[in-house]
């Protein structure tokens, strides 16, 4: 049976090449000693000696059926035997399936046959790998134990030595690059990686499927994770199977010799190890290994497509929405949040400009008072000026009346009289029309005025309201142009409050003695206007304190009248001073004021 099957391919291969050859025609063979040899490259899994008894069958084979052309073999790694494909330095390839597709599919490499080996039945799933680890270490069983292990390899190009096993371990969920200890590339031949379990320097290794099988007793030392039973491979195995090793033509190689030596590969007899070819098989299992990993062939599928990157980096896609959709709500939250605080604030600000209002207007209506008190408090005086005008005007009426009734009125006694009752009215009218003007409640008018003449209105406004004024001497030392910006109503208020604090002050004095003192200066860009008297001073108050409301040395007195007069100097940026005169009786009030240029 084993004989039919491997003498129907070669029957029919012969077949079909004979039908294509013209009659008459036959293999080629070369003249003797005109051509050069055709080499064979092969893989050099394992070492020189091992390599070499393996392929000498088949060698000598082809060397006796196609005589006298001459074939030899070249032993090489991946990097080499590429590289001489790329030269043609090579006529036929012989390697592992995983770089027979990667020949393949960059250099145009065609397979003529696959190796046939007697342990499997069918070259399809001859060929596997097996993860083994030393006998004694029981905590390794199975792939998944390679977790934060040393694995040892050949290369990282090995289909037998560590593709086939990447792909299984991906299925597992581990990835050799991130999920164990290292890996440890040991380089051709395999046994290399045999030696590095010995020596400690990994936990595990991969070997090709059947190489353990070669050493004598090789269970005593070695263990084999996951083992698998597959009727198809009489050797212990951790992977799926993948179809053996195939032998390839290559572009620059003659057609003709191909199919020389696919004819001669198909009549060669099980040699020895049990070694034959079959037709080619089919390496479709070895492209969608490739595909799983997106190496060789499909190492274009590693670019980064989105789909891709959201599977491979969806946790970290997550957390970045998760962290967006928080900045969102962070976002609308703040933006609520100033809404509704800004809502507050423009609220406070409504209130605060309301309660500003109303203080103002409580300021307006205090400082009214305040001004109405002052008036109260002379009223008595008030009453003794008024009624001077008012007797002249009677008097000189009365004697216009008794002229009239003599018959002795005459053209100039009524031109006299006429013009002391207008005199005397116009007196009078003055006198009411200060005092309406101080007392009038409205809204300040800060305008430029100049310092001397607010000065001397309210001086003549406080005689008028007397009617026995004290001395008062002005002493004004501004130049003409001295001005302040203020409302001259809030200053006379203040200057009137403090005349009339002195003229209290000199109560207890003969009226020859009271007098005051008013000077006016400038001094640092400050209008100084200083008020004193000659009276008692103050008894055990500090001059500070007499700002502070409700406080009063009068008997009748509320104490509101300094604090208000301080607050409206303030008010035009200046200040309101008291201090013990130096050179004798009595306080002085300075009011000072910003100079301005008018």
């Amino acid at each position: 049976m084993r004989i039919l099957q491997t003498w129907i391919p070669v029957l029919l291969i012969s077949v079909c090449l004979a039908a294509s050859r013209p009659a008459g025609a036959s293999v080629p063979a070369p003249a003797a000693g005109a051509e050069a040899p055709i080499r064979i490259g092969v893989l050099a899994y394992r070492n020189a000696e091992f390599i070499q008894a393996t392929w000498q069958p088949m060698l000598a084979h082809l060397n006796h059926t196609l005589s006298p052309r001459v074939f030899e073999l070249l032993q090489a790694d991946h990097a080499t035997l590429q590289q001489a494909v790329r030269e043609g330095t090579i006529d036929f390839v012989l390697t592992n399936p995983g770089h027979y597709v990667e020949l393949e599919t960059s250099l145009g490499a065609s397979r003529i046959a696959t190796l046939h080996h007697e342990r499997s039945p069918t070259a399809d799933y001859a060929l596997g790998a097996a993860v083994i680890a030393r006998s004694n270490r029981t905590d390794l069983q199975q792939l998944s134990d390679l977790r934060r292990k040393r694995l040892a390899a050949t290369t990282p190009e090995g289909f037998g030595g560590y593709q086939i096993v990447w792909r299984e371990l991906k299925e597992l969920g581990i990835d050799p690059e991130k999920h164990l200890e290292g890996l440890v590339y040991t380089g051709l031949p395999m046994e290399n990686v045999l030696q590095a379990i010995r020596d400690g320097k990994a936990d595990a290794g991969i070997v090709r499927a059947c190489v353990l099988e070669s050493i004598p007793d090789w269970q005593a030392h070695f263990r084999v994770l996951s083992p698998r039973t597959d009727g198809n491979l009489a050797c212990a195995v951790s992977t799926r199977l993948y179809p053996d090793w195939p032998i390839a033509s290559l572009r620059h190689t003659d057609p003709a010799l191909s199919r020389a030596v696919i004819v001669a590969l198909l009549q060669m007899l099980p040699d020895r190890e049990g070694i034959s070819w079959s037709v080619p098989a089919d390496y479709q299992s070895v492209h969608e290994l490739f595909r799983d990993l997106q190496i060789g062939p499909y190492a274009y599928l590693r670019e980064p497509s989105l789909r891709a990157l959201a599977r491979e980096y969806w946790p970290f896609l997550a957390i970045a929405l998760l962290l967006l959709l928080c900045g969102i709500f962070y976002t609308v939250r703040v933006e609520h949040l100033v809404h509704k605080r800004t809502a507050a604030l423009q609220a406070a600000l409504k209130e605060g400009n309301a309660m500003r209002e109303r203080m103002r207007a409580h300021q307006e209506q205090t400082h009214h008072l305040s001004r109405l008190s002052i008036l109260g408090e002379l009223s008595a005086t008030l009453a003794h000026e008024l009624n001077q005008p008012l007797a002249g005007i009677a008097n000189y009426g009365q004697s216009l009346l008794r002229r009239m009734e003599r018959g002795a009125l005459t053209d100039a006694a009524v031109q006299q009289a006429s013009t002391e009752i207008v005199a005397q009215a116009g007196t009078a009218a003055g006198i009411l029309q200060r005092i309406r003007s101080f007392a009038r409640k409205r809204p300040p008018q800060r305008e430029m005025h100049k310092a001397h003449a607010v000065v001397g209105d309210t001086l003549a406004l406080f005689r008028s309201m007397l009617s026995s004024p004290p001395d008062i001497v002005l002493d004004n030392r501004l130049p003409d142009s001295a001005c302040i910006h203020a409302d001259a109503l809030q200053i006379q208020q203040i200057l009137l409050n403090l005349l009339k604090n002195g003229l209290d002050a000199m109560q207890q004095l003969p009226e020859q003695d009271r007098r005051m003192h008013v000077g006016l200066s400038l001094e640092n860009g400050l209008i100084l206007i200083a008020i004193r008297d000659y009276g008692h001073g103050l008894d055990g108050i500090a001059p500070k304190q007499l700002f502070e409301p409700f406080r009063t040395t009068k008997e009748d007195g509320l104490g509101l009248g300094l604090s208000i007069c301080e607050g409206i100097a303030e008010v035009h940026e200046g200040r309101l001073d008291a201090s013990m005169a130096s050179d004798g009786p009595g306080m002085i009030f300075t009011l000072a004021l910003p100079a301005h240029e008018c």
